[in-house]
């Protein structure tokens, strides 16, 4: 498990004031806020370092590239959080391979590389997604934000993958792609219409995108054919071998730690950290919560990948209740007819345990970060989304009190 500390760095002012200020990243973890409390701005920065440390476990990257303010300053630009990079800004991460330290306008960096440590394929998978099944032809598009074409990179790969059709977890409708003309579509289980994607309805634009790059990349783990691993030319061996001459030079790093960079450099990713904003775009509440358990189901493919959400949704707070309530079930749960019972409320490969959640809520008026409290293991009703719901309730009994005075 990761963890990071941040404080004066855009929306975030003080941060997160238990635990010393970390900010744990388990298994799942979710952060909540109004707009501009800096839900984004958290998970962009896990992003980043988490990527970062691996680009440097495997000798991608080194110190000096990134050790000055500027220098890390331009590492942030590619997320578009480089204008948040104040002198006075704090941020720490601790990893299972470096630690970062950035404080007085300088980041330093120390080695902590150990045998769990274990090499992620990390996404993250931007709110604009839907941009790209809103276009037939996305790959002819320029200048698009640097997160959106990585993932539009992967997502071809998905397209291309499963063009022969699949299921999207939105009322049995399929995903279809026509690879000579690169158009997408979809169609209902009875084959009764076909629709390009771009002229869908933009739930569908939202979820297909979403759906296909998280089932691509958590199938793809330990697999040669992974799609992130192509076939090195003689120019790029040449680099590679460079790479591991000067790994065995460093002597900052035990001789351990030196063999399992080297073995690192040419292995393949086993775990998966999916970083998704606001997963519940434009969807129906059923359907938020059939997209959440398609993402909990290939999270918890890897024992190692790491699922990290931003919403704005009360109901997913809800359908992770109801997750990790499945999840105790499950333990309980003996015969068959009550297992099928228990699937068909959350299925089984959806479930949570209690200790893998960690809810945080960001307040955009101070700028701090709380933890979500919970009750007998499941997450707190007491959370600004469902206060919203409350507050409209009273509203409207305000409503029914001035009625009643009218008469």
């Amino acid at each position: 498990m990761s963890r990071i500390k941040i404080k004066n760095f855009g929306p975030i002012k003080e941060g997160y004031l238990e635990n010393d200020g970390w900010i744990d990243v388990k298994k799942v973890t979710v952060f909540i806020g109004n707009q501009g409390s800096g839900k984004s701005t958290v998970a962009k920065l896990i992003s980043t370092l988490s990527w970062l440390e691996k680009d440097m476990t495997r000798g991608l990257s080194t110190l000096e590239n990134v050790n000055t303010f500027k220098r890390f300053q331009r590492l942030l630009r590619y997320q578009r959080i480089d204008h948040y990079l104040k002198k006075e800004s704090e941020i720490e991460f601790q990893g299972k391979a470096l630690n970062f330290n950035f404080n007085d306008g300088r980041l330093s960096i120390s080695w902590v590389l150990s045998s769990d440590y274990i090499l992620p394929k990390i996404m993250y998978v931007p709110a604009e997604r839907n941009f790209l099944a809103v276009v037939d032809r996305p790959d002819k598009l320029r200048s698009l934000p640097l997160p959106l074409f990585t993932f539009l990179d992967e997502y071809d790969g998905a397209r291309n993958l499963y063009a022969s059709g699949i299921t999207i977890p939105l009322g049995n409708i399929r995903f279809e792609y026509d690879k000579q003309n690169k158009l997408a579509h979809i169609t209902d289980k009875n084959n009764s219409y076909k629709l390009r994607l771009s002229e869908a309805a933009s739930g569908f634009q939202s979820t297909v995108p979403l759906y296909l790059v998280t089932k691509y990349l958590a199938e793809s783990l330990g697999k040669e054919k992974d799609a992130g691993i192509k076939e090195l030319s003689l120019e790029e061996q040449r680099k590679q071998d460079k790479i591991k001459a000067k790994i065995k030079n460093d002597r900052k790093i035990s001789a351990e730690q030196r063999e399992m960079r080297i073995k690192l450099l040419d292995a393949l990713p086993s775990a998966f950290i999916n970083i998704v904003e606001e997963p519940e775009q434009n969807l129906f509440p059923s359907s938020q919560k059939m997209v959440l358990e398609s993402l909990l189901e290939n999270n918890n493919k890897s024992i190692a990948s790491r699922l990290i959400l931003t919403t704005h949704s009360p109901y997913l707070i809800n359908y992770l209740s109801l997750a990790i309530e499945a999840g105790k079930l499950k333990e309980k749960v003996k015969s068959d007819d009550l297992r099928s019972k228990l699937g068909d409320i959350v299925p089984l490969m959806s479930t949570i345990n209690v200790e893998d959640l960690v809810i945080y809520e960001l307040n955009e008026k101070n700028g701090k970060i709380e933890l979500l409290g919970n009750y007998k293991g499941l997450p707190s009703d007491e959370n600004f989304l469902n206060k919203g719901l409350a507050e409209s309730n009273d509203m409207f009994s305000q409503l029914l009190d001035i009625e009643d005075l009218c008469q």
